[in-house]
């Protein structure tokens, strides 16, 4: 039969009956069996006097897609990539089984745990080197295979379920970790026990000459010792894969609901969607200088900028950009005929910087995406930032707000009183923030009333075993216990962009992601700006409210009455032994030194 002859005509015009028919077919219940065969889009059809294919509309291919399978996951891919610092890191695409046909739904970047060293020596940067491809390489063979085995099937919208197979895998590799560790000290043990014996040459004074004190030699007063440091959390090989791969799970349920990331995450921690969401406020990142002078100046790692809440998102970052521009020209003012005027804070008057030691002249950009400059005094950096305002009508303070990283710790010589007394002195003040106190999160989160650092709130970066869920959790119990939770990037950060969508589906106060440079930092700040402009189309974003400080000492104050207030427990049996444990609770959170951020960590002031 020819194609454009009468059979072609009279099958054009049955078409529309043989859909109908089709259609009451399949809705039918004699072969409900059949319904799961049903295509999104096309389906054949043979009866014997029609050759060829017939093609449903729209709805009806909406009919019969409900009743396909829901996707599931049937593939990982792990790949060794670079960051932004050219360190490896870890990739995951995954690949899910939709309407019977694998394909691939997303990719994620993670980065690394481990700080960039900076004026180490050769050893130190090539063991950290060898430390980070070891993790990386061990992270390939758990995703491309047991992981690989152990998530396959599994439906990618059912994040907790992911994220529970993913915490038992962890806690299995941890316990063969120990027990490997174990054996290798047994084995040092009998090692050293085999050894010959070698007496020891003892020292002995000769007979009639006694040693002394010399004469006109002043004696040492024994100092204080100084707390040591504490030691290094231990971070597992190969746990970014864990965190990897729950990323990448959320992000890929996200794309199957069609939904952005933010919004699945909101609801993931809500189980209702908000009604208005808040974008967090960018922690700007505008000068390092701390590796770049020497003494006690290097405790000034970096000072950052923060944009008033009455702006947008998109108006803070022009200004600050504005003010990162006169920076560059007042570091490196070439082609100038004078040099530039610095205001002298004491007397409120600009004067010469040539009567002043003028900060060094710009060297590059930091790969925090910022200036690196170094200073001769603690002064300098915050009078060149001063300048930089005063010189395009801005206040510090109320057109734009200060942050400096001071590092902390290595001011208060490991001791938590120190930290608390400073809390209680500058927390109706300012903020004071600990970055990575909450580094080793699922620490924070073995009990459920966690013991969260006396501090403003903390800077959470997603790294290593970092799951989502988890995420969830501790953002949740920062809300409760009115704590700023600030999403935070690593040293050496990737292109991904999904910590920002983790930032705001998650209601974070504020969000650090470095400078204004490098692609990596931009990428991150121009994924806001779509998020802000998102849910401004969309009638759903909400103004910034204004910050307001926590007074410490008022309190422990007042948590110390109300404790002191009730009776003895002798005297009856009210209070209940519930309400003594969480009025216990409540004032070790709030008053106790022992929950101070782990000081061999940076702190964070926002004077």
């Amino acid at each position: 039969m020819e194609p454009g002859g009468e059979g072609g005509r009279r099958q054009q015009r049955c078409l529309p009956d043989l859909r109908h028919q089709a259609a009451e077919y399949y809705r039918s219940n004699e072969v409900p069996q059949r319904l799961e065969e049903a295509l999104n889009a096309t389906f054949y059809l043979r009866p014997a006097d029609l050759y060829g294919h017939l093609v449903l509309t729209e709805g009806e291919a909406n009919y019969f897609s409900k009743f396909s399978k829901p996707p599931v996951i049937c593939k990982l891919i792990g790949r060794k990539v670079f960051d932004g610092a050219g360190r490896p890191t870890l990739e995951v695409e995954i690949f899910c089984t939709v309407k019977n046909h694998e394909k691939s739904i997303c990719s994620i970047m993670v980065s690394s745990h481990s700080e960039i060293l900076e004026n180490a020596s050769p050893e130190a940067i090539d063991a950290d080197e060898k430390e980070i491809n070891d993790s990386i390489n061990r992270a390939l063979e758990w995703v491309n295979g047991s992981l690989n085995e152990m998530l396959r099937d599994l439906k990618p919208t059912d994040q907790c379920k992911v994220d529970e197979l993913l915490g038992e895998y962890f806690a299995k590799k941890v316990e063969e970790e120990k027990e490997r560790m174990e054996i290798e000290r047994e084995e040092q043990k009998e090692a050293i026990s085999a050894l010959p014996c070698v007496p020891a040459v003892s020292t002995v004074t000769p007979t009639g000459k006694k040693k002394g004190p010399k004469l006109g030699k002043k004696t040492s007063v024994a100092e204080k010792p100084i707390p040591p440091a504490e030691p290094i959390e231990p971070v597992l090989c190969g746990s970014i894969a864990i965190g990897g791969l729950s990323l990448a799970v959320a992000k890929t349920g996200a794309s199957i609901n069609k939904t952005p990331l933010y919004l699945h995450l909101a609801l993931m921690k809500h189980q209702d969607l908000p009604k208005k969401f808040i974008v967090p406020l960018p922690m700007v990142t505008l000068l390092s200088c701390g590796k770049s002078s020497s003494g006690k100046l290097n405790l000034m790692k970096e000072v950052m900028l923060i944009p008033p809440t009455e702006l947008t998102v998109k108006q803070g970052i022009e200004r600050l950009l504005d003010i990162q521009k006169q920076m560059v020209r007042l570091l490196d003012p070439v082609g100038k005929g004078s040099s530039p005027q610095l205001i002298d804070n004491k007397k409120g008057s600009a004067r010469s910087a040539v009567k002043k030691t003028p900060p060094p002249a710009l060297k590059r950009i930091s790969h925090l995406g910022c200036l690196i400059t170094g200073c001769d005094s603690l002064e300098q950096p915050l009078i060149l930032m001063q300048t930089a305002c005063k010189n395009l009508g801005l206040e510090l303070g109320i057109d734009v707000h200060l942050a400096i990283n001071c590092a902390a710790h290595e001011l208060m010589d490991y001791d938590g009183q120190q930290w608390s007394s400073m809390c209680d002195t500058l927390g109706s003040k300012c903020y004071l923030i600990a970055e990575d106190a909450s580094k080793n999160i699922s620490k924070l989160l073995e009990d459920q009333n966690i013991n969260i650092p006396k501090c403003s709130g903390l800077i959470i970066k997603y790294t290593n075993q970092t799951k989502i869920s988890d995420l969830t959790e501790l953002t949740r119990l920062l809300d409760g216990q009115r704590h700023i939770a600030i999403l935070g990037t690593s040293a050496g950060e990737s292109s991904d962009d999904s910590l920002v969508d983790l930032a705001v589906g998650l209601g974070a106060r504020f969000i650090k992601l470095g400078g204004l440079s490098r692609g990596e930092r931009v990428t991150k700040y121009n994924r806001l700006l779509a998020i802000e402009e998102e849910l401004a189309k969309n009638g759903i974003l909400c103004s910034g409210e204004n910050h307001e400080f926590v007074d410490f000492a008022e309190e422990a104050q007042t948590v110390e009455e109300l404790f002191n207030a009730f009776p003895p427990i002798e005297q009856g049996p009210w209070p209940s032994q519930h309400s003594q444990s969480v009025l216990a609770q409540d004032q070790h959170s709030v008053s106790s030194h022992s929950s101070a951020p782990h000081l061999n960590e940076a702190s964070k002031m926002d004077p």
